[in-house]
């Protein structure tokens, strides 16, 4: 069995050395970090089994790395925070965020090897990493979702009210489904509807306390229907919520007599509209890369990270298979692309390979064209020039152009550059460029 893998996160080289060769004694594979920001790396390209982590650094102390973790989704093994002089009150927020133990400085021996190994147990017992709520995104429209969700969850602690998701296919309905999951408590995702026929209470008594989560209300037929509702006006009985999702107008199959009005009624007490991923775009990048990273969780592929073109690319693309879409590209990326990142040509090859091939043929002959043009711009330039004079002379050159791309759109232009807007500004002004 291969030895498990530690990462002691400490300013102090001689703690990071001295914990290093104690545990490399025992049997441990151990890696360094000096600082938050090279933490930050590994953990991004690697999943340790534990990390040792200092709270006092001069980067970022460890109590907001371990948040920026558990918020990234990234908290999937146990971290021991550490301290020289360590409060009750640190160690009590380090645990409510999500540390497994604390360990006050100079660390003990036999402290330390009963800590780490009750920490590899509790690993093991670990629920695999998953996609969740968290990943959606940061944008307002998410951000007003998980709030109303939040307030969903807190109201029905006592009484779990049934709850309609609305939204298209593949929209992450089933992430915010889980959301309002306690933790602890069952789940079941209804695939056979006929249950709903033949027995609907030995579903909620299965199910006690737990969610039950129906994805497409719409596809039940008008005895399903029935038996969903003498199951939901029961589930207060059994604690359970029931959830369902639907991308369909049901108020329209109502007046087409195709869905029960009872029904429709007690769902749209509390209903909330799930956004399609193309009104969240901007969430895009992010998305991509928390796929990924759970990807080099989960299937234990190897780690790639995207270039700013490429991410741009994605966010720039329509949608219409939502989230289930973005997942089903990222997960091809991974396996197909051949250098050491993926670029924008990769993500161009997966969106169009379903283009006939006479369209692909004349996008080449497009993309061969624009580039030759930019060479030519890039000939343009005066070589005989000092390097400073000529680096200018070919950004004026590539910003003029691309302003012209993207409409003077400052914000597109500052996408395309791999800018910040404020810094985009500053250089524009410093090449003489004027905006409109």
């Amino acid at each position: 069995m291969a030895s498990k893998r530690i990462l002691v996160v400490d300013d102090e080289i001689g703690i990071r050395e001295l914990l290093r060769d104690i545990l490399q004694d025992e049997g441990y594979q151990v890696q360094l970090a000096e600082n938050a920001a090279t933490a930050r790396t590994i953990r991004l390209h690697e999943r340790p089994d534990i990390v040792l982590l200092d709270i006092w650094m001069p980067d970022c102390d460890g109590i907001s790395l371990l948040k920026e973790w558990s918020n990234g989704g990234l908290l999937t093994m146990p971290v021991i925070m550490m301290s020289g002089h360590g409060t009750i009150d640190t160690a009590v927020e380090a645990t409510r965020i999500g540390a497994f133990d604390f360990l006050e400085k100079p660390i003990a021996l036999q402290k330390l090897l009963k800590t780490v190994a009750t920490a590899l147990k509790h690993s093991e017992q670990l629920p695999k990493s998953e996609m969740s709520l968290v990943n959606l995104g940061k944008s307002p429209i998410v951000i007003a979702l998980k709030d109303r969700l939040e307030k969903i969850a807190l109201n029905g602690t006592e009484s779990p009210s049934p709850v309609l998701l609305i939204g298209p296919q593949g929209c992450g309905a089933e992430l915010c489904a889980r959301f309002l999951q306690r933790d602890g408590a069952s789940w079941l995702q209804l695939t056979e509807s006929l249950q709903l026929v033949t027995g609907p209470l030995e579903i909620l008594e299965s199910l006690r306390d737990g969610v039950l989560y129906i994805p497409e209300v719409a596809n039940l037929n008008k005895t399903e229907q029935k038996g969903l509702l003498l199951l939901v006006t029961k589930s207060d009985k059994y604690n359970v919520r029931v959830v369902c999702n639907t991308s369909e107008n049901l108020p329209k199959l109502l007046a087409e007599g195709a869905f029960d009005h009872d029904l429709l009624q007690i769902l749209s007490a509390v209903s909330l509209r799930v956004p399609a991923l193309d009104e969240h775009k901007e969430d895009i990048p992010d998305l991509a890369v928390a796929i990924a990273n759970l990807q080099f969780e989960l299937a234990d592929i190897q780690y790639r990270e995207f270039d700013i073109a490429a991410l741009n690319s994605l966010r720039n693309a329509d949608w219409p298979g939502n989230l289930a879409q973005l997942e089903a590209v990222v997960r091809n990326l991974i396996q197909t692309s051949l250098e050491e990142k993926i670029t924008l040509n990769d993500v161009s090859r997966v969106l169009h390979q379903f283009d006939d091939t006479q369209t692909a043929h004349v996008q080449d002959n497009q993309q061969i064209s624009s580039s030759n043009t930019a060479v030519n711009r890039q000939l343009s330039v005066n070589l005989d020039q000092p390097l400073r004079e000529a680096r200018d002379d070919f950004e004026r050159l590539y910003f003029a152009h691309h302003l012209k791309e993207a409409g003077n759109n400052m914000s597109k232009l500052a996408d395309i550059a791999g800018l910040e807007r404020t810094h985009l500004y500053r250089k524009l002004k410093q090449l003489g460029i004027k905006t409109k």
